[in-house]
């Protein structure tokens, strides 16, 4: 890409819309995040609480994602996302009438969040495979690499307007957050493309929900990067615990905790940024594990701060460690996956995300009880330092990967692969949820 192209993608209306939808829904999601942590921890002073936030959004999440992959296959994955999102503006509705009628039943907002997770678990598929279709194929990479950076922006934006908005109550966030999902609906009624492939493309059955599964497991390289990525994060996350940590330990509000969620994405988008001018081309498999070992030791450092610009900082380098971990993944995902099963590998590759995070998120709390604050996020961060070792040495071909396989599959109708698809490889998609 030449300077002068890097934007062209943008000249694709199905592309700005989607984008535009996901901008705003982001935003939204960021702000609720903010809000539901401080509100439940403001209940319970509990940190176990906090870990049954991220419990209840993965309950509905991880017994939906696998046939959901499965409806992202079979049915328009543009009007699945639209419905998605209809769903998120019910929940922030729902969670402002919690607030209005002064209802402090800690499980009425576990309730809501349970809703959130059966729209994350339909959402996350669609979304990741719909992508691709949006574009011509010599332009994704730039689809990519702002879609990358557009989401990080607005995880960065996101806490912080949620912290401040808080000061005026929870009401306040959750009612923004609701009109930014219906206007996120709006945008993403306007996208004509992503449509389904063909009925005869993917045979039905009992067993086609478990043909994601099927493939990832026969590809051990992919296998390796997505299972890298979870049990490195379930060990190693330490945003369910930003609440409890920004009150006790850095002794700060709700404008402060926003700074701290918002570091994560501050540094992913920063890393982001430099693979795009810079992509990866050499030793792909030492730069994932090098971000995912950043990863742990930045985490470690968080967990010894008492010093509030020196955690911002340690999370901005989880943010971008992890960034440069999610770029290969998605890369060897998205190339590696013909397109008549795309939706169910994404909804395979969305359940280790989705353990990686809200699960992660319990695994923090129940140590948190136990442990104490700091020592599980020492603890976690050290953790993931061992699997980071480990992995590297159950999985030598990751390890000694040295560039992204060229993928010729599947052209996009509108061009075929330029050069850009063996070399210079986009930016990946961040992950949907913030750790």
């Amino acid at each position: 890409m030449t300077p002068g192209g890097r934007l062209d993608v943008l000249r694709e209306p199905d592309f700005r819309f989607f984008l535009s939808a996901k901008l705003l829904a982001t935003l939204a999601g960021q702000m609720v995040g903010v809000a539901v942590g401080w509100q439940v921890y403001a209940l319970t002073s509990d940190v176990l609480a906090l870990g049954l936030v991220g419990l209840a959004q993965f309950a509905p999440f991880i017994v939906l994602i696998l046939p959901a992959g499965e409806v992202a296959d079979r049915c328009a994955r543009t009007r699945i996302i639209g419905a998605c999102y209809a769903v998120q503006m019910l929940a922030a509705t729902l969670l402002l009438a919690i607030v209005l009628t002064d209802v402090r039943q800690v499980g009425l907002i576990y309730a809501v969040l349970v809703l959130l997770g059966c729209a994350r678990a339909f959402m996350m598929p669609a979304s990741q495979a719909v992508l691709i279709n949006l574009v011509s194929r010599p332009r994704f990479a730039q689809a990519v690499a702002l879609h990358s950076s557009s989401f990080h922006v607005a995880v960065i934006v996101g806490p912080l307007l949620g912290g401040v908005i808080y000061l005026a109550g929870a009401g306040a966030v959750y009612g923004l957050a609701a009109v930014l999902f219906a206007a996120a609906l709006v945008a993403m009624r306007q996208v004509r493309g992503g449509r389904q492939p063909t009925p005869s493309a993917t045979p039905g059955g009992r067993g086609a929900v478990f043909d994601g599964l099927r493939f990832v497991f026969s590809r051990p390289v992919v296998l390796g990067a997505i299972s890298l990525d979870l049990f490195a994060v379930l060990f190693g996350g330490a945003v369910a615990l930003l609440p409890a940590i920004a009150r006790d330990v850095l002794q700060v509000d709700t404008v402060g905790m926003g700074l701290l969620r918002a570091a994560p994405a501050a540094g992913a988008a920063l890393a982001s940024v430099a693979l795009v001018w810079r992509p990866i081309r050499h030793h792909v498999g030492l730069w994932m594990f090098g971000g995912v070992a950043l990863f742990g030791i930045a985490t470690i450092v968080f967990g010894l701060s008492h010093s509030l610009p020196l955690s911002v900082v340690a999370l901005a380098l989880t943010g971008a460690g992890d960034m440069v971990s999610v770029y290969v993944r998605h890369i060897l995902v998205q190339h590696e996956t013909p397109d008549d099963i795309r939706g169910r590998v994404s909804a395979v590759n969305s359940v280790f995300i989705g353990a990686s995070n809200e699960l992660g998120e319990f695994e923090s709390g129940v140590t948190a009880r136990l442990f104490g604050l700091v020592p599980a996020v020492v603890v976690g961060g050290c953790a993931t330092l061992a699997v980071t070792a480990a992995w590297m040495r159950l999985f030598p071909a990751l390890t000694h990967m040295r560039s992204f396989p060229h993928s010729a599959r599947e052209p996009h109708p509108a061009a075929a692969p330029d050069s850009n698809d063996s070399g210079a490889a986009p930016a990946a998609a961040p992950k949907e949820t913030s750790r």
